[in-house]
């Protein structure tokens, strides 16, 4: 999953991008209204985190132009603003939650957490695939009650398809989702994950190859329902 913080405070940056790397996500940061707008306009991502107070362009500014622009990932909004009014303003602007400052890390991340699970329609933390189990709050997977030891890499690639169980995910599309701006993205190591992936999956058939489409997720029951 790859999340984009927009926060022109240099530290409060810095310490989210940290707190969600560690909770195993992939972050691009933006320090100004125009670069994160830029951004969010032109990368794929599942989760915005927008300051309202921004230079440049303010927070409010840069979230109407997304949804003017058709731009649907889920934003959180960060405000050091008590006034309902502002909250309100955001609500209104598109936002799908937010959080005042000061603010717990922790909470930030649950409610990161939130978004991106009813975005994909899904209500828990735990993602159920027959017999494979995704925790995005403790960020393990688990088969068969017991936890993969999985690379981060793996997570996030075993993660994002549990996210998006039953549909067809392209490599590109995977690429997008699993690496930051900055990294060398080859879409070829998509298939060695995907090899490593299946093997740590204990012999259950859960990850599909759709010929020159990409991947699928399904459950053992819903692959009988094919084959009958």
């Amino acid at each position: 999953m790859r999340i984009l913080v927009v926060e022109d405070d240099a530290s409060l940056n810095a310490q989210l991008k940290s707190a969600l790397e560690d909770a195993g996500y992939v972050v691009d940061t933006a320090a100004d209204g125009e670069e994160g707008h830029f951004l969010g306009d032109t990368e794929p991502y599942d989760c915005v985190v927008l300051d309202i107070g921004l230079p440049v362009m303010d927070g409010i500014s840069v979230l109407q132009r997304w949804r003017e622009d058709g731009r649907t990932m889920p934003v959180l909004i960060l405000t050091a603003r008590d006034r309902w009014s502002d909250k309100v303003s955001g609500i209104d602007a598109g936002a799908d939650d937010y959080v005042t400052k000061p603010f717990h890390v922790e909470e930030v991340l649950a409610r990161v957490r939130a978004l991106i699970r009813r975005a994909a329609g899904h209500a828990s933390s735990e993602i159920r695939c027959g017999p494979l189990v995704v925790d995005t709050r403790a960020s393990k997977a688990i088969v068969d009650g017991v936890t993969l030891k999985l690379t981060s890499h793996e997570f996030r690639l075993l993660s994002y398809l549990a996210h998006h169980v039953g549909e067809v995910v392209s490599r590109t599309e995977l690429v997008e989702h699993l690496y930051d701006q900055d990294f060398d993205r080859d879409s070829n190591t998509i298939e060695v994950f995907v090899g490593r992936l299946r093997k740590k999956l204990a012999g259950h058939d859960l990850i599909e190859t759709v010929r020159g489409l990409g991947y699928r997720m399904t459950a053992p029951d819903e692959q009988d329902k094919k084959a009958g």
